[in-house]
């Protein structure tokens, strides 16, 4: 029987976290014009002549901090998903794992993948809110590769799952593991976008002029920051975390006109205002990687202390939750 091919991607990591390979890392993943939309040349300055050369040792020095002596988080979490899920979808399928950076990289995964002749392909990039420079990237990525095959099979593409009740459920569960009540406040956090990247969506219009924060609807449903705001909305309903009691923010920004606010900002001027314990969700990134573990769980909760905090609570990503397994195996068979 022709089995049905599955693709999960995830962003990617360096090899290892020495400079060279950081280096290397960096270079591909900036350079990808999804991610930085610059005209080519601006960006091949931009990013060969300053950010890489710059960031590479700073930046070496971070992975370092996040490695374990089972290599990145990001990518052997992957790997146990990729077999959970096997096992769970039963050998009428065959779930492979690769990243858009690094190894193991799309284009040799989807060579390998090319020669058993599948009935049906179904790619699933492991972003829950849709942005082109991730979801979008991956997609790209995937299908200039199989546009090269002879063959082209059925395809199918999860492009966006921030609403899938499981994926939902199963943040729920690592926030459960919390005494949410005594916190003094719960922060939503999400990877951070220039304002151009969301703007781009609308066309004629600017994400501004959509009422992201609040609603989500036929205009705005392809809209990075109106799925984090319907993300987060869905997860305090399902947490009884009253709206005051949560903010919504974004990390890891590049420059002040990227999506506010700011988490670190957050994060002072909820120590300045008084507060003595926060909560962190990240629910933009399904395995613990650098902007988590690292960002979140140990550069925040210096900005958290320095300024009058005493615990920043970082909630777990999916990882290998049985739940987020369960969610891609339903997102799967829906599409089989």
């Amino acid at each position: 029987m022709a089995k049905t091919g599955v693709l999960l991607i995830n962003l990617g990591t360096p090899d290892d976290p020495s400079v060279g390979k950081v280096r290397k890392y960096l270079f591909q993943f900036l350079n990808d014009p999804r991610v930085i939309d610059l005209p080519w040349l601006a960006r091949a300055i931009l990013v060969n002549l300053i950010i890489v050369p710059f960031r590479s040792f700073g930046s070496s020095k971070i992975y370092k901090e996040l490695w374990t002596d089972r290599g990145s988080p990001l990518l052997f979490h992957g790997e146990k998903v990729r077999d959970m899920l096997q096992v769970e979808l039963g050998s009428r399928f065959q779930v492979e794992l690769a990243m858009r950076y690094g190894q193991p990289s799309i284009p040799s995964v989807l060579r390998r993948m090319r020669k058993e002749n599948y009935k049906k392909l179904i790619l699933v990039p492991m972003f829950p809110q849709y942005a082109s420079a991730s979801n979008g990237s991956a997609m790209e990525a995937a299908m200039r590769e199989i546009a090269s095959w002879w063959v082209i099979p059925e395809l199918a593409v999860v492009s966006q799952f921030h609403n899938d009740s499981l994926y939902l459920e199963a943040f729920a569960e690592r926030g459960r593991q919390y005494d949410i009540a005594s916190y003094d406040h719960v922060l939503f956090s999400y990877h951070g976008l220039p304002i151009r990247h969301v703007d781009k969506v609308y066309g004629e219009t600017p994400c501004s002029d959509h009422n992201c924060e609040h609603e989500l609807n036929e205009d705005n449903k392809y809209c990075y920051k109106a799925t984090c705001f319907a993300t987060t909305r869905a997860l305090a309903e399902k947490l009884n975390i009253p709206r005051e009691k949560y903010t919504v923010c974004f990390q890891s920004r590049l420059d002040r006109n990227w999506l506010e606010p700011f988490s670190d900002k957050v994060v002072e001027d909820q120590a300045k205002q008084g507060a003595k314990r926060l909560l962190v969700f990240s629910p933009a990134f399904v395995a613990d990687c650098l902007e988590t573990t690292v960002e979140i769980g140990s550069e925040y909760v210096e900005i958290f202390e320095e300024h009058g905090g005493h615990e920043l609570q970082l909630v777990e990503s999916l990882n290998d939750h049985p739940l987020w397994v369960q969610s891609l195996k339903e997102m799967v068979l829906a599409r089989a």
